[in-house]
């Protein structure tokens, strides 16, 4: 890993609008209006893991594909490398999508059933003219799907003979053929078996090395994201609360809703030596976000100002940063707990 920033993303926002019913229309209601990812900066190192963790809902996908324009972004800059990608031609970016791939969450809505595993791996090698004729295609397919421990007398066989672990490896055999220099991981794991989690995210790690990989890890689950991750950001219905290195952020978390996530993770030795931070409610819904902080309708520490204002970023240790209006005062006790 190194400090050299291969992806910078600055001010990010994607809002999705839908047109109201014919009903709607006639009572006079305007069209809605759900902003998915609020003003997102941040940036990932080359060679480095970032890991994105939040519940289901809090835009850790929809930021991924903004990233890519897979979901074009309303709002803001994301710059990879020397490119502004935001500002890319259709031509320009079908380019740089050889740089910048995809592993989808489902292995099976993510491939063709129509297609062979080989056509649905070297797809990308004729989108870029990476390939020179059929049997060239089919030599560098059947090397891929080596390398992610898949046999190359598969390569005829359709995506419904393969249990979903082997898909998955299809899906990142398909990421990867292109030789690209980042990947989006978009919870690659989370609809498998825990066995054949284990086994994914070790290739994963494998890959990372070999082909000096850049990633951004999506997942709730935060072992996956402590184990994987060199740096991770948490993200709370569309703003990321708190970021740093996955060591200071996992150890001691700053902001009350990275707390719960760490709280609720079950302790191997049963000693209960972590108090629990329960949240009320659920996750408010993005078409009416609570104001001020948005986690204040389910914060413990809630106060009146939590409700008022959006609090700001401030630093709280090397590389690491929260946003909560309580920040200063729980660093007082904790310094305090330290002497």
């Amino acid at each position: 890993m190194t400090t050299d920033p291969l992806l910078k993303v600055t001010n990010l926002t994607k809002t999705y609008t839908g047109s109201p019913s014919m009903v709607a229309r006639l009572l006079g209601r305007k069209p809605v209006h759900v902003r998915a990812v609020s003003d997102v900066s941040f940036s990932v190192g080359r060679g480095e893991i970032l890991g994105l963790i939040g519940e289901s809902g809090c835009g850790k996908s929809t930021l991924g594909r903004a990233i890519l324009r897979l979901h074009e972004p309303s709002s803001g800059r994301v710059e990879f490398g020397d490119a502004d990608v935001t500002a890319l031609s259709p031509p320009e970016m079908k380019a740089m999508r050889r740089r910048m791939q995809i592993i989808f969450q489902d292995p099976y809505a993510s491939l063709n059933p129509r297609r062979t595993v080989g056509d649905i791996v070297g797809l990308p090698l004729q989108l870029h003219g990476l390939e020179n004729g059929r049997e060239d295609m089919r030599e560098k397919v059947a090397m891929m799907l080596d390398k992610v421990g898949l046999k190359a007398g598969q390569i005829d066989r359709y995506p419904h003979q393969f249990s979903g672990g082997q898909r998955q490896r299809i899906g990142i055999a398909r990421a990867l053929i292109s030789n690209p220099e980042f990947i989006v991981c978009d919870e690659p794991v989370s609809a498998l078996d825990v066995s054949i989690q284990a086994q994914i995210i070790q290739l994963l790690l494998e890959l990372k090395r070999e082909f000096q990989l850049t990633y951004l890890f999506i997942s709730h689950d935060i072992s996956v994201i402590g184990y994987l991750s060199d740096r991770v950001a948490v993200m709370y219905l569309g703003e990321i609360v708190e970021m740093g290195p996955v060591e200071s952020v996992l150890a001691t978390p700053r902001h009350p809703y990275t707390q719960s996530l760490m709280s609720a993770v079950p302790e191997v030795d049963g000693t209960g030596k972590g108090q629990r931070v329960r949240l009320k409610g659920d996750l408010p819904s993005p078409l009416d976000p609570p104001s001020g902080c948005k986690f204040h309708t389910r914060c413990p520490l809630a106060i009146d100002i939590c409700r008022q204002r959006k609090p700001v970023t401030e630093t709280v240790g090397k590389g690491h940063s929260a946003a909560c209006h309580r920040l200063a005062e729980r660093l007082s006790l904790l310094e305090g707990a330290a002497q």
